[in-house]
């Protein structure tokens, strides 16, 4: 612990010598001061006090030892949202950003369009909600949608819910596992971001901070997904998208496993990196 109160320039220093890099360390500053970062460049001789500079000096171990800035600071942007995030939950992703995006486009734009009545929303549900970026994304984006979001996590569901409660969007949240909150129950759209890591793949060593059961699934890290396309027909309206994100190297494997349950116009999109990240398909339509 310091000894005495930090400048903004030590802080800096003090955060450059700790290995933290010059985004990270402005970032926590100016959480830290409210200020912009153009601020730090004219006031470093600015002193913060004991308090200021007790907790930043935390903060600058804490992200040294590898923990995410977004757990430090307790929050993410995700989509246009600010989005409070904490170790029982993932971190939001820009790539998943992309699901939201093939998501939007694939909804109608009106009731009748989904083959519903007059007063009937169009009906979403997201399963693994987490921080609950996904529903509340497309809650923010499409008002008129009836959103459900579901997580076998309570710590998980809690912090989704403070989000929507935050954020004022009307998002329906369910405890359970999978498909099973909503036995009976059917969607336009269903959309998901379920673990699919391999179990035992080294780059879960670099993942250590966020929970493991929201990304490991099986030896192969397919296991949720085939949980999900195998009980998700029973589920969506006719003509309805499942739709899913998954690793940068499963989307044939997706792909295969939706059409073996009789999805077709199966496709997947690529992410901000060039990968193919995810995979859509459409539901039959015997049950009609």
């Amino acid at each position: 612990m310091p000894s005495t109160p930090w400048t903004v320039d030590q802080a800096q220093q003090h955060a450059r010598a700790s290995g933290l890099d010059r985004l990270d360390t402005q970032m926590l500053l100016c959480a830290l001061l409210q200020q912009r970062s153009s601020w730090l460049i004219t006031h470093g001789d600015g002193v913060l006090s004991a308090e200021q500079t007790r907790l930043l000096h935390a903060q600058i171990q804490r992200r040294a030892g590898g923990e995410p800035l977004a757990y430090i600071l307790g929050d993410k942007e995700f989509f246009g949202l600010t989005l409070a995030v904490s170790p029982a939950v993932l971190i939001p992703r820009p790539d998943t950003e992309t699901l939201v995006e093939w998501a939007i486009e694939k909804l109608p734009f009106d009731e009748v369009a989904a083959g519903r009545t007059a007063g009937q929303p169009i009906r979403v549900l997201d399963l693994g909600t987490g921080s609950g970026a996904i529903a509340l994304a497309l809650q923010h984006q499409r008002p008129g949608l009836d959103v459900t979001a579901v997580d076998a996590s309570e710590a998980a569901l809690r912090t989704a819910q403070a989000n929507a409660a935050q954020l004022q969007l009307p998002v329906r949240f369910l405890l359970g596992s999978w498909l099973t909150p909503v036995a009976g129950e059917r969607f336009e759209l269903i959309v998901s971001n379920p673990p699919y890591i391999a179990e035992g793949d080294p780059y879960m060593a670099a993942l250590h901070h966020e929970p493991r059961q929201a990304l490991t699934s099986g030896p192969d890290g397919l296991d949720d997904i085939r949980h999900i396309v195998a009980h998700a027909q029973a589920h969506l309206s006719n003509g309805g998208w499942l739709m899913f994100e998954h690793g940068y190297d499963q989307a044939e494997a997706v792909a295969h496993l939706m059409r073996a349950q009789g999805f077709t116009n199966v496709n997947s999109r690529h992410d901000l990196g060039g990968n193919p990240r995810c995979t859509v398909g459409q539901s039959v339509t015997s049950h009609r």
